[in-house]
């Protein structure tokens, strides 16, 4: 924005984020005093909202739309031919990839060793690019790995295929990695200087959120927790080595923890849900908690309803083991009882439905 000719200012900048492009374009505003119009999707946590407006105060007008980032990009970019204003891309434009790769120089000032793997998290890829060109022009025998969310793997499958693609469909939860399609420049950077892109799965995401939180104290957004959580994946690989992770960011609203601990339950193997049919007598549940359930598992949801008088009545469970491994034993001890149950964690239409 330090860029743009005095002639542009009147007329206002543009730009689309899930957070945190638009923090920084609202401190920009602020600080050029020039009038900008963000755009972010209707889903934006209200904790990156609010950072937005403390950052940009009265320099800024926030326009909540769609349910995606590309959806809100959509409309930026719209609204910025109608008003002539400029658009300032998060992550496909040189001086913005330039910017984000002032972070490669700070990691290879403070660290005196030969970093032998750098790991980062990939959305649209300015990131990637920026610390990417860096570290091959100035530390290359470091192994540059890209993390994305399993749920939106728009640049490993363009780099795949050779040709930029665009995603149908995307699992947005790690809203500021989401994105359905990269870049035209990123994509060619990337393919430059990622030697592996990891895919990352939601569930795992969010149990580096909270590992983050409860053993390090250290806040993070899903797409802050990507780099950390795709460790596991290359486990062997790195075992012994200098690791860098970049972790982009902290704008995690508290009011999402229950639905992170939920998802990372779900991942970890500890939390599983049934539709068990119980005999419609007095001391059925406590038949069932005494004689099914292990001594360190949890019923953490129960919902039924006695509407007739027929022999058995569903009720939706949801249960937290203590240990993953207590899963195969819980099905042994329902199926000895004779209890009819149906599983639902692998039935994702109806886990979605009841859920």
């Amino acid at each position: 924005m330090a860029t743009l000719p005095q002639e542009y200012h009147s007329k206002g900048v543009v730009c689309a984020s899930a957070g945190n492009h638009a923090q920084g374009v609202a401190y920009s505003c602020n600080k050029l005093k020039i009038k900008g119009t963000i755009f972010m999707p209707a889903t934006t946590p209200k904790q990156k909202v609010a950072q937005v407006k403390m950052f940009g105060k009265e320099f800024i007008e926030i326009i909540l739309i769609g349910d995606t980032f590309d959806d809100s990009n959509e409309q930026a970019k719209k609204h910025c031919l109608e008003m002539g204003s400029s658009f300032i891309h998060p992550f496909d434009d040189p001086a913005i990839i330039e910017g984000q790769a002032t972070i490669g120089l700070e990691i290879l000032n403070e660290f005196k060793n030969q970093i032998e793997y750098l790991v980062m998290p990939i959305g649209g890829g300015g990131l990637t690019s920026g610390v990417g060109t860096v570290f091959k022009e100035l530390s290359p025998k470091t192994k540059i790995i890209g993390a994305e969310p399993l749920g939106a793997l728009s640049m490993k499958k363009s780099i795949e295929s050779g040709v930029l693609t665009e995603l149908v469909d995307i699992d947005a939860f790690i809203d500021g990695a989401a994105v359905k399609r990269p870049g035209n420049l990123t994509f060619k950077i990337c393919s430059k200087v990622l030697d592996k892109i990891v895919p990352v799965p939601e569930g795992a995401v969010c149990t580096s959120i909270l590992d983050l939180y409860n053993l390090n104290a250290v806040v993070v957004e899903p797409a802050g927790a990507l780099s950390v959580a795709a460790l596991t994946s290359i486990a062997n690989e790195i075992r012994g080595k200098n690791v860098v992770c970049v972790i982009s960011g902290s704008n995690n609203d508290i009011t999402r923890t229950e639905e992170i601990r939920e998802r990372s339950l779900l991942y970890e193997g500890l939390k599983h849900y049934f539709i068990i049919r119980f005999p419609q007598r007095s001391g059925a549940l406590l038949s069932f908690v005494n004689n099914v359930l292990g001594p360190g598992d949890d019923i953490t949801h129960f919902s039924y309803s006695k509407k007739t008088n027929r022999e058995q009545g569903p009720a939706l469970l949801g249960i937290e083991l203590s240990e993953k491994e207590n899963f195969n034993h819980l099905c042994d001890k329902l199926k000895k009882n004779n209890i009819i149950f149906e599983y639902l964690n692998d039935k994702q239409d109806l886990f979605g439905f009841l859920i």
